[in-house]
């Protein structure tokens, strides 16, 4: 898993580059609105882009992560189709009410059902590399992907796909320091169920944290975004509880009044936590500062899975349920 991580950047260009290649074949004019599926690692590089290009497309973009399609979905719609094994049973509902629906459909997978129905259907497709054990550590495939594929669409701008080229090259030339500091903040966060605290505009972030402290280090997790929190949990902490350590995900670019309730929120969780640690993005734009935090916290949840003595790969629980399912009748 470590030498997934550390291959991040690498693939967000080699995930430029696929989709560039690519001749999408689809004509956009009529294009209304763009819907996303994807479950788990395959989709939340959909989270990612919607907080990249929410300022810069001019159509609705919605992510899905769950069977079937919404009821506007129709001939009008742009939808991209992420699965990396190409078996997700979620996805492929997706993609086959999709294609009912005459959307216009993009597929990005390595394989599996979801390929053979593209392929059948005479759909677009990214292949990703089929060589990986873990698609959680496809992210980077997947976010430069399904960008390029919207700028190739004209919904998105040159500017961003450059963004997202520099920034890979900004975790390399990071790269040192990252690691230095991924084994200092998981020291801090070691033996302790976290809980990360974020302005919205990072979700997906703190979205991906919780999910790798799932997958990766075998321990649940939990997070939410200021203000929101102000307006309800906040009220929950009122019992100390050693065990819990809080995450304070920062940006020196932070809405000033979230910046504040950050601060207050620090004040009052301090109270009642084993730990209170802040740590702030670094970058020049957006995609910069999401994806060094990403690269970041990635390497702290497979030092966190060290610590706790598990395998950072293994997820033999969901294999079960994706096993046990499929001998239940839908």
């Amino acid at each position: 898993m470590l030498k997934m991580i550390e291959q991040f950047p690498d693939t967000i260009l080699d995930g430029i580059n696929l989709g560039k290649s690519l001749d999408l074949g689809i004509d956009f004019k009529n294009i209304r609105n763009v819907f996303v599926s994807g479950m788990g690692g395959s989709g939340i590089g959909a989270d990612f882009i919607h907080s990249f290009v929410k300022e810069d497309i001019k159509l609705p973009f919605v992510v899905g992560k769950s069977y079937g399609l919404p009821g506007w979905v129709d001939e009008s719609t742009f939808l991209i189709i992420s699965s990396y094994s190409g078996n997700t049973e979620e996805t492929i509902s997706a993609l086959n009410t999709g294609i009912q629906k005459a959307a216009k459909i993009l597929v990005i997978s390595s394989g599996g059902e979801i390929i053979k129905i593209a392929e059948k259907n005479h759909l677009p497709c990214i292949k990703l590399p089929a060589n990986w054990s873990s698609p959680r550590a496809c992210l980077g495939f997947s976010i430069a992907a399904q960008l390029t594929a919207l700028m190739k669409a004209g919904l998105v701008p040159q500017d961003k796909i450059t963004e997202l080229e520099n920034a890979a090259q900004f975790l390399k030339s990071e790269s040192i320091q990252i690691k230095e500091k991924s084994i200092r903040l998981a020291d801090a966060l070691s033996g302790k169920m976290i809980v990360s605290y974020c302005e919205d505009h990072i979700e997906p972030v703190a979205l991906r944290f919780r999910q790798q402290i799932n997958e990766n280090s075998k321990r649940l997790c939990w997070h939410q975004v200021i203000p929101e929190m102000n307006h309800n949990e906040l009220v929950g902490w009122r019992q100390n509880n050693p065990h819990l350590a809080v995450l304070l995900l920062r940006n020196a670019n932070d809405y000033f009044r979230n910046s504040q309730r950050m601060d207050l929120t620090k004040e009052v969780v301090s109270l009642y936590s084993g730990a209170v640690v802040e740590l702030y993005s670094k970058g020049k734009n957006l995609i910069e500062r999401s994806l060094y935090l990403v690269h970041l916290l990635d390497f702290v949840s497979v030092h966190l899975a060290h610590y706790n003595g598990v395998d950072p790969i293994e997820v033999k629980v969901i294999d079960y349920l994706k096993s046990e399912l499929s001998g239940i009748k839908a």
